[in-house]
C-alpha cells in the first residue's frame, strides 16, 4: 500500500528529479531548439508537488444505509506530497506512446461532527476517526500529432486507464473500507505554444464524462528548455472527477501546483 507520508514517496521522487536534472544539465549541449526535448525518441518525465483537496464527497453505499459526508470537512483541504512519472517513445515523427504511473493516498486523524454509516459500519461524534483515501491511476496512452506549426503544436489520443482506488475508516475497533479497482476509457488532447526563445506552454488533458462518471486530469504548465534533450516546467495540475452507483458515490477536486523535469533520450 503507498502511503506518501509514512514511507517518504513525495521527497525520494524529489530527489530522483533532482539528481536527474543535475547529472543531464552537467553534460548538456549550449544548442537550444524549441520543443525538440519532445521529438526525442524517448523521453522521461518525473513530475513532484503539492496537492490540496477542494471537495471529497462520500456515501458507501449509496442509498439510505449510507451517510453522505466530506472527508474534506473531515481532514481538510492537505496539502500532501505528490508526484507522477512518464515515460514517452516517440514510434514515429506523428505516432507515440505514453505510461503513466501516479500514485496517490493520505491518512489523517479527525473527529465526525455527526454520526456516520459507512460500508457498513457506524462511526460515533468526538471519537478520533482515521480516514485513508487512496487513488493510484495507471494509464497508457496513444497519440498523435495531427497538427506542427511555428508556434502551435497539437496531439489527440486515446488514454486506457486503469485505477486502484480505497476510502477506509477506522476508530478503536471499528473498521471498514470500500476498494474500487478498474479500467476507464479517457481522451487525451495536448498542445504547446513557442512564447520566445527558450519558453513555451503545454497543455495536458486526459478526460471523459458521461454515464454516472466522469474524471479530468488537466495540466497547465510553463516549460523551459536547457537543451534539446532537457526541459523544466512549473504550473498547475487540477483532478476532478467520481461516480454515482448504486454501490458508492465519490465526486472529488483536487488542486496541484507541480514542478517537473524532463529528459529526451
Amino acid at each position: 500500500m503507498l502511503n506518501f507520508k509514512s514511507h517518504g514517496l513525495g521527497n525520494t521522487m524529489v530527489t530522483v528529479a533532482i539528481l536527474m536534472a543535475s547529472a543531464a544539465i552537467a553534460n548538456a549541449n549550449e544548442h537550444v531548439s524549441v520543443a525538440d526535448v519532445l521529438d526525442q525518441r524517448f523521453l522521461l518525465e518525473v513530475e513532484v508537488g503539492a496537492v490540496w483537496q477542494s471537495r471529497n464527497d462520500v456515501q458507501i453505499p449509496n442509498d439510505n444505509t449510507g451517510t453522505r459526508f466530506s472527508l474534506m470537512d473531515l481532514v481538510g483541504h492537505g496539502p500532501w506530497p505528490t508526484g507522477r512519472l512518464y515515460f514517452t517513445w516517440n514510434i514515429n515523427r506523428n505516432h507515440g506512446l505514453r505510461a503513466l504511473v501516479a500514485p496517490f493516498q493520505y491518512t489523517e486523524t479527525s473527529t465526525f461532527v455527526e454520526p456516520v454509516n459507512f460500508a457498513g459500519q457506524s462511526y460515533q461524534t468526538g471519537v478520533p476517526v482515521t480516514a485513508t483515501y487512496k487513488f493510484n491511476s495507471f494509464r497508457l496512452t496513444y497519440r498523435y500529432a495531427f497538427h506542427r506549426g511555428e508556434r502551435w503544436r497539437w496531439w489527440i489520443g486515446l488514454t486506457a486507464k486503469l485505477r486502484d482506488a480505497k476510502i477506509g475508516l477506522v476508530q478503536n475497533s471499528t473498521a471498514s473500507e470500500d476498494t474500487d479497482r478498474g479500467f476507464v476509457p479517457l481522451l487525451h488532447l495536448a498542445g504547446t505554444y513557442h512564447l520566445s526563445g527558450r519558453w513555451r506552454l503545454l497543455l495536458d488533458l486526459d478526460g471523459l464524462a458521461g454515464g454516472p462518471g466522469r474524471a479530468f486530469d488537466v495540466a497547465l504548465r510553463v516549460v523551459y528548455e536547457v537543451c534539446p534533450k532537457i526541459s523544466l516546467t512549473a504550473g498547475y495540475r487540477t483532478l476532478e472527477g467520481g461516480a454515482d452507483v448504486a454501490e458508492v458515490y465519490n465526486f472529488a477536486w483536487f488542486n496541484y501546483a507541480v514542478v517537473s523535469f524532463m529528459y529526451g533520450f
